[in-house]
């Protein structure tokens, strides 16, 4: 297969164009044929105009792509390797929705043949490729797993903004059902991967799907450590980076910051985990500790604005808040589980007035989302600025600016500490 795969006499197809789908698809598409499937009509309309509905990639990422991009299911009938790149988020209570996951097999099911490979990227719970979606790929062909075809997992880790880790130049770790999976979808993927990159091959299905699992749930639990210190801190009367700092000149000390943990792998992934030990009946209560403190510090900022409004004489009901940023991290359009959206929920009940600003986000997009409207016009009276996101529009602000913004006595809140040690007048907090 790996050879008609390179003579363009097996085509490879992605299922699902977003953040992750569509990276995959065209760095596939600059070696062999590629169909890029995509449920929406509208967004393979986009693509195929050269235009990435999440606005992560330019024109010319497009080009020299040999590529189809579709809506329509048939058009994967010719394919014989799939790779599936859909959403796994969670439900309101925090547990896998695994609807995406589900309703992609049955859609590579209805096209699947004698022979083919489907291999699983979206983040799930080791055992979820197995247990769920092999079961929906066989009721939805009539074949039979491992006697007529083949499944392995490669966990995704594209990092939306970062133009250093793209798909070709980070270590790929890959799995497979058997030996000769493992073999053929090593293969595949070494044709995009670039030294010093490597392609790891993981001892099984579940160690794969694991391994995406633990690393976000690693950073998840260190910036938790870090908010939780941070909120120590702030009721001793220090500044969280000054400590940061001061530790960090051991070598050996890992520096992680406080902050707003959202978007859709690192405030998402542990409940996947934890909703699997649940079912394992182990209390995962570490990790299940590391979110509710991650959860909660939206909240905390809220109140601790609040605070200050009134230490500042100012009434809270009349008071003009400004929010600065409001995707999920610094330079990216992504507002998928955006904490901000949270923290202006909790501003909202004190029944401040709130104007949010963001020089990526969409303001149709955020409104559909979060209820909200993103403002066009910035005025001159806030009585306390929260810097959300970092962006780097914002980097070079500096503290006339805010005081141009502001009512007297302003207060400026700094999520991320980038105006640390800049601020004179204005009342500054930062976590």
């Amino acid at each position: 297969m790996i050879e008609a795969i390179k003579k363009g006499e097996m085509k490879i197809a992605i299922i699902g164009l977003g953040y992750v789908g569509l990276p995959i698809a065209l760095a596939f598409a600059r070696k062999v044929p590629v169909v890029g499937f995509d449920i929406s009509a509208e967004r393979v309309e986009m693509m195929k105009k050269n235009i990435d509905p999440s606005r992560e990639l330019i024109a010319e990422d497009f080009e020299g792509c040999d590529i189809e991009f579709t809506a329509d299911p048939e058009d994967l009938k010719e394919v014989h390797f799939f790779i599936v790149a859909v959403p796994t988020p969670v439900d309101e209570f925090k547990v896998p929705n695994l609807n995406y996951l589900k309703s992609a097999s049955e859609i590579i099911g209805s096209a699947l043949k004698p022979g083919d490979y489907v291999v699983y990227e979206s983040t799930v719970y080791p055992g979820c490729t197995e247990d769920d979606c092999i079961p929906v790929l066989e009721k939805s062909s009539g074949l039979k797993f491992i006697k007529d075809f083949k499944v392995g997992f490669s966990p995704e880790r594209i990092n939306p903004g970062d133009k250093e880790h793209t798909i070709t130049k980070i270590t790929k770790v890959v799995s497979g059902c058997d030996d000769e999976s493992l073999k053929l979808i090593t293969q595949v993927y070494e044709l995009i991967i670039e030294a010093p990159a490597f392609v790891h091959p993981a001892p099984s299905i579940k160690v794969a799907e694991a391994s995406k699992i633990i690393e976000n749930t690693q950073r998840d639990l260190n910036i938790a450590l870090m908010n939780e210190l941070a909120l120590i801190f702030d009721r001793i009367g220090i500044n969280t980076n000054d400590v940061i700092e001061a530790a960090g000149t051991k070598w050996n000390f890992l520096k992680f910051y406080p902050g707003l943990v959202g978007g859709h792998c690192i405030g998402v992934d542990p409940y996947y985990l934890t909703y699997k030990a649940n079912k394992l009946g182990y209390r995962p209560d570490v990790i299940l500790s590391g979110r509710r403190i991650n959860d909660e510090m939206s909240s905390y900022v809220a109140k601790r604005a609040i605070q200050l409004l009134i230490r500042a004489g100012k009434y809270v009901t009349k008071s003009k808040i400004l929010i600065m940023g409001t995707t999920f991290k610094e330079n990216v359009y992504d507002i998928r589980n955006s904490k901000v959206s949270d923290l202006v929920k909790e501003l909202a009940n004190f029944s401040v007035q709130i104007d949010v600003t963001d020089p990526y986000a969409d303001a149709e997009e955020v409104k559909h989302e979060y209820g909200y409207d993103i403002v066009d016009k910035i005025d001159d009276d806030y009585d306390c600025i929260i810097v959300a996101v970092n962006h780097r529009e914002y980097l070079e602000f500096d503290e006339e600016y805010f005081k141009s913004i502001s009512s007297e006595n302003g207060i400026l809140i700094d999520i991320k500490s980038i105006y640390k040690n800049k601020i004179k007048d204005l009342v500054y907090w930062s976590l």
